[in-house]
């Protein structure tokens, strides 16, 4: 008999080059975006039952981050970043909660900086 089980999944600097951003030269030339979604799971199977069924594929997250990040186009990474709790949650019942962060080291900003950051939390 399954006693379910939480957990949290962790995708941690998952890089890709989209073009998001609120100036033209942005969204022509692009530019690499990293993303961390943190993602409560709970579900009802027992995760010592070791099967993957009833859990969150976390290759097939990765997949569905990948397309939210390339096939549009979103002005701010607030948005982008909704997008993507809002993608995985739909795609994935047994995430309770997701955390998403998105970091953009080429922000046109006229100073030095590592990145700019931004993390959105969708507990809904």
């Amino acid at each position: 008999m399954a006693t379910g089980s939480k957990y949290q999944i962790k995708l941690q600097n998952c890089a890709f080059y989209a073009h998001h951003g609120v100036l033209s030269e942005e969204t022509r030339m692009g530019q690499r975006f990293f993303v961390d979604a943190v993602l409560q799971v709970e579900t009802e199977a027992d995760i010592a039952e070791d099967q993957i069924e009833g859990t969150v594929h976390y290759g097939e997250a990765f997949a569905v981050i990948e397309r939210l990040v390339t096939k549009q186009t979103r002005k701010l990474i607030e948005a982008l970043a909704s997008d993507i709790a809002k993608g995985l949650r739909a795609e994935f019942p047994a995430i309770s909660h997701a955390s998403i962060t998105v970091r953009k080291p080429s922000a046109p900003i006229e100073g030095i900086l590592d990145y700019v950051e931004v993390t959105v939390c969708d507990p809904q």
